[in-house]
């Protein structure tokens, strides 16, 4: 797995009480959504970076998909 940088985020409580329910109802971490929200918000931007090849799907055995 990649190197996990740790940083401080400073947020509004009204933006973080929101950000906690939309995990909740997604069954993430409040980590893991903001990870998704930034990471779709740069792949609708253009400014994520392609991996060479998508990794397989975690819930298909190797070699299927």
């Amino acid at each position: 797995m990649a190197e996990r940088k740790a940083f401080l985020l400073r947020l509004d409580p009204s933006t973080l009480a929101a950000l906690q329910r939309w995990a909740d109802d997604d069954l993430r971490s409040l980590n893991a959504q903001i990870e998704f929200l930034l990471r779709r918000a740069l792949q609708e931007a253009g400014r994520f970076p392609r991996l060479a090849s998508p990794p397989p799907p975690s819930d298909a055995p190797d070699g299927f998909a």
